[in-house]
């Protein structure tokens, strides 16, 4: 990458443009942005095409709950597959699935099982396209896969010639034969910087949270796109004559979904030769060796064993439990994705519910009388403002959160703002007396609503960034391997000047462990913990949504919040009394 275009961009210099642009405007700005899309219109659909009035809410979480059930093991699945096929090949796959599932969700003539069956194939795609979000980014910033690369070259070619040097004169002190911890970092440092095991550079580590900053800000973008400019598109059809309420929904998810397969050609152009990616594809994916015969698959210089899914999915849980970065980026990603879904899901639905249980939209979605489109309208449009407001206000928010990840200090403010915000937004909102933005008929709205849709807004892309600033730190964070420790210990008694042994053995690249490897594997963990709030979330707030309250769904995102906020200052606590 030019390096005029580096110092404005926290890509690494392996990073070409195309590579880059392909990522923000392809996949961080559509990742989520036919999620929203459906989110916030699939109430509209089971009332304006389908015919349904109630239950509403019930219908809407098993929807979401079948979605996320797909997702549990379509993310963790994807990413493992990427780790084989590459990140190239299955978002291009994710947005044609997308592309192909739009068109068949309006096909639908009852919700069960038409309308459930096109769910599952988009949840199938929508899993893939946000699980690369996070699989590519560690691969854009990492400057240092041509380091490691040819310290492992040097460890093989010393490893090689010990038993012939055993027989010669004595070493060097500075011999590879006698290399310390501290010279087996330096030589996977750059400009001569050591690395310690479990500590990452300022630098590098530094670089993903900026980037992350970067994808909320084109995730933000997304969100904006599909409540601007797609969710308005069925009353935009609605006002052609003779158009009903059904036909407008219907030509709305024909546009998005051409929309899909035209992201999905760009990332399939975009993508091509990503660092890190080498020697992945089909022959990889289906157990072919490929060219070489010792069965290594290829990745950069060196030679990497094809390792097994189980082992990379068991790799990628236990870091969750050992390194507290990858631990508070899961749990960030519970509340992120968590946080998604209820701004584009439940507060249009909240939103089409008070409409309807005020007397409006309740014709049948084949009757074309102007009255009808004008009452459903006026849901579309504040439905669409809200969030569009959150979206906005978050958007604007991101690169600041990006900034502030960077060096976080001894409290993680981002995350304890982020938390904060969303704790008092998501208690507030369902105890407005009216989501309008004016009181009309002395039903209560107000122009507060505003602020509150604001903090929703910001909550939400401070879970995103930081959470994926997070897991970029953890992947990102160079280990020594296990064995490249002292593995001669002298005796009380022994001469030392008899020592014959090296100090330490040379670590191979059968040996060394980088978490690039897993990058997949974890972006598909993280994945999985959103999945998992998301279907909680879904079909328990679903269905409290209809029997207790319309506030349930806010309140469960208010108790995600709180539960981040506490692990995060745990985590602070911890890491400074540990430093004393």
């Amino acid at each position: 990458m030019p390096s005029a275009f580096q110092r404005y961009l926290p890509f690494a210099a392996s990073t070409t443009p195309t590579q880059a642009a392909t990522y923000l405007l392809g996949i961080s700005l559509f990742s989520i942005s036919f999620l929203v899309f459906l989110n916030s219109s699939v109430s509209f659909v089971i009332t304006d095409l389908i015919g349904q009035k109630k239950n509403v809410g019930d219908v809407v979480g098993t929807l979401g709950f079948a979605d996320e059930i797909v997702a549990l093991i379509a993310c963790p699945a994807w990413g493992l597959v990427s780790d084989r096929l590459g990140v190239r090949w299955v978002a291009t796959i994710g947005y044609l699935i997308v592309g192909l599932s739009l068109v068949v969700f309006v096909q639908a003539s009852n919700v069960y099982p038409q309308l459930l069956l096109a769910r599952i194939l988009f949840a199938l795609g929508a899993s893939a396209t946000a699980t690369m979000v996070t699989a590519i980014l560690p691969s854009l910033t990492d400057e240092d896969e041509e380091l490691r690369n040819s310290a492992l070259e040097r460890a093989r070619a010393a490893r090689n010639s010990l038993s012939s040097a055993r027989l010669s004169a004595a070493y060097s002190v500075e011999s590879e034969a006698t290399i310390t911890p501290e010279m087996y970092s330096r030589s996977l440092s750059s400009e001569g910087r050591p690395i310690s095991a479990g500590v990452d550079p300022q630098g590098r580590s530094g670089k993903s949270s900026v980037l992350a900053g970067y994808v909320g800000l084109f995730t933000g973008c997304g969100a904006l796109l599909a409540l601007s400019c797609f969710l308005p598109l069925p009353a935009k059809f609605g006002e052609i004559e003779n158009v009903t309420p059904g036909e407008a929904v219907t030509y709305s998810y024909y546009v998005v979904g051409a929309v899909a397969l035209l992201v999905a050609v760009f990332v399939f152009f975009g993508l091509r030769n990503v660092q890190g990616e080498e020697g992945k594809g089909w022959r990889l994916l289906l157990g072919f060796k490929g060219s070489s015969s010792d069965g290594y698959a290829y990745t950069g210089r060196t030679q990497n064993k094809v390792i097994p899914y189980l082992h990379l999915m068991m790799d990628s849980i236990l870091l969750g439990f050992t390194d507290s970065r990858i631990a508070l980026g899961y749990l960030g990603g519970f509340v992120a994705r968590a946080s998604t879904v209820a701004i584009s899901l439940f507060v249009p639905l909240y939103i089409n519910t008070f409409f309807i249980g005020n007397g409006f939209c309740q014709g049948s979605p084949n009757d074309p009388s102007p009255e009808l489109k004008k009452e459903c309208r006026q849901a579309y449009v504040l439905s669409s403002i809200l969030t569009g407001v959150a979206q906005l206000m978050g958007l604007l928010c991101a690169p600041v959160f990006g900034y502030l990840s960077r060096h976080p200090g001894r409290v993680n403010y981002p995350v304890v703002a982020a938390t904060v915000f969303g704790i008092v937004g998501y208690i507030i909102f369902p105890r407005l007396p009216s989501p309008e933005i004016g009181d009309v008929d002395g039903r209560g709205g107000s122009p507060a609503v505003f602020f509150v849709v604001t903090l929703l807004g910001i909550s939400q892309i401070g879970s995103i960034v930081c959470s994926l600033g997070s897991l970029g730190k953890g992947i990102l964070a160079v280990e020594i391997p296990r064995n490249a420790r002292r593995q001669h210990f002298l005796a009380p008694d022994e001469d030392e000047s008899g020592e014959s042994e090296p100090l330490i053995r040379i670590a191979t690249e059968e040996e060394f462990v980088s978490r690039l490897r897993l990058k997949g594997s974890i972006a598909g963990v993280y994945s999985l913990c959103g999945g998992a709030a998301i279907l909680l979330l879904t079909k328990l707030g679903g269905l409290l949504f209809d029997k207790v309250s319309t506030g349930t769904p806010f309140y469960m995102m208010a108790g995600f919040n709180a539960v981040l906020l506490l692990a995060t200052l745990f985590v602070d606590a911890s890491q400074t009394f540990s430093r004393r």
